[in-house]
């Protein structure tokens, strides 16, 4: 398997590409890229399961000469082809920081042996079968995944760190349970769907000031008990818990930028009084913001 920067004349960025970990059927790659354009080239023999984390900046895929795709800040790409080398070449333009691991369908199975069969394309047919994904992840995955740029340790320790945080974004990653039909059978309905993710993007466009539920729920047209319920079955939060979250863990990105003070992040989240801020990132994160930086 080969994962090539690719350095043009014009590309003045100031680059870094590092293997976490270098195992048989695993390996994880990390990139940052700032002040230029970003280029690189790659090939991943077949059978291996490829996922691909935007965490900053949005990205171009090129699978061959004509097909495309195209990937976004907070999306992951997954990628799993059985009977054929991937090549592939991504660019993006001005900054950018992702994840990128690659794990054989042998390593995985092993660390899933006791329900092997919950994993759909490890059974059946489906072990055969070329699959593509592309999807949102939860702030529970970007914030592991985050650790692995912040987190400063000995190279050795280091290594196990990283391959934790793999790990544990596999077990988010498979272990989500299925969101349950019988329970809220009006989610069946792709309205109420894209009512309940209207109702998401409402909440992080108006985070420093967010409308109550009464007043969010008239405003994506679906009454409280629906918005409440179908709120927490989509993304498994309530909808002021799933607030909460994404407003903390917008304020340790800005905190890694190292571009602002610790009340200004708070003010520009919505905290009017950053004790209440430094309170609530403590108890998220299990560390106050002054010393998250003192730790970068």
């Amino acid at each position: 398997m080969k994962i090539i920067p690719v350095k043009e004349e014009k590309n003045s960025a100031k680059s870094s590409l590092k293997l976490l970990v270098d195992e048989a059927g695993f390996r994880v790659y990390r990139g940052e890229e700032t002040e230029g354009p970003f280029h690189m080239r790659g090939e991943v023999e077949q059978g291996l399961i490829q996922f691909y984390y935007a965490l900053e900046g949005n990205f171009t895929y090129h699978f061959g000469p004509h097909y495309r795709q195209f990937l976004k800040e907070g999306h992951y790409f997954f990628f799993y082809n059985p009977e054929k080398v991937m090549q592939f070449e991504i660019h993006a333009e001005g900054n950018v920081k992702w994840v990128a691991f690659f794990i054989s369908i042998q390593k995985l199975h092993s660390l899933f042996t006791d329900y092997a069969t919950e994993l759909p394309f490890l059974s059946g047919d489906n072990i055969n079968r070329t699959i593509y994904q592309e999807h949102e992840y939860h702030s529970s995955i970007r914030f592991a995944l985050l650790q692995l740029f912040s987190i400063r340790m000995a190279h050795q320790a280091f290594g196990v760190f990283a391959k934790g945080k793999i790990y544990e974004v596999l077990s988010l990653h498979f272990g989500q349970e299925e969101t349950d039909m019988e329970a809220c059978p009006f989610l069946k309905d792709e309205s109420n769907m894209s009512r309940i993710k209207k109702a998401k993007e409402i909440l992080v466009e108006r985070m420093n000031e967010p409308p109550s539920i009464s007043e969010l729920s008239k405003e994506v047209g679906i009454n409280e008990y629906r918005l409440k319920t179908g709120f927490k079955e989509v993304y498994g939060n309530t909808v002021y818990g799933f607030l909460l979250d994404y407003k903390l863990d917008h304020a340790r990105h800005l905190l890694d930028l190292e571009q602002q003070q610790v009340n200004e992040v708070a003010y520009s989240i919505g905290y009017s009084n950053p004790s209440h801020f430094i309170s609530a990132f403590k108890k998220k994160f299990g560390i106050t913001p002054k010393k998250y930086l003192q730790n970068k």
